[in-house]
């Protein structure tokens, strides 16, 4: 497979420094982008939306934990077995976290959000306006019962 090399063009600073499972949903954190990668006007217009989506790298998640297979979902045996692509544990093969937030603040290359599910220090890899056209048909997306009791608590 060929290598692919990501420069991360930023970083999260935040309260919590343990990626923890739930409650993230009143987490403010601060998304501070790297001048040497990114001028002031790269966020210029992104005032105008509400929502951003978040890629990061899970830097913290060691190689010798990452899973190729299935596995039950936290562990709960009363859930199904699902192959890793069927989750959205951070143990993944590319280690890439994706998040949808709130935007609350934009301030040059500092970005204020909410609900951001990466912990301090975690590099981000870079963002994009979140544009409700982009998930097609909402009105028809399906999903397991495990998957809505897995995120009852997740945003609280």
């Amino acid at each position: 497979m060929d290598q692919i090399i990501l420069r991360s063009i930023g970083h999260v600073s935040c309260p919590r420094d343990e990626a923890k499972d739930d409650f993230w949903g009143n987490v403010i954190s601060t998304i501070k982008l790297d001048p040497s990668q990114l001028r002031a006007e790269a966020t210029l217009g992104l005032t105008e939306f509400s929502h951003i989506d978040v890629i990061f790298y899970l830097d913290r998640v060691p190689d010798e934990k990452i899973l190729k297979n299935a596995g039950h979902p936290r562990g709960n045996p009363d859930w199904p077995l699902v192959g890793i692509l069927a989750q959205r544990k951070k143990e993944r093969p590319n280690k890439i976290g994706i998040s949808v937030c709130e935007l609350l603040e934009v301030n040059g290359l500092e970005l204020k959000v909410r609900a951001l599910d990466a912990i301090d220090g975690t590099p981000i890899l870079d963002i994009k306006p979140h544009i409700k056209e982009f998930v097609p048909s909402p009105e028809h997306v399906r999903q397991p019962r495990w998957a809505t009791e897995l995120m009852k608590d997740y945003f609280s």
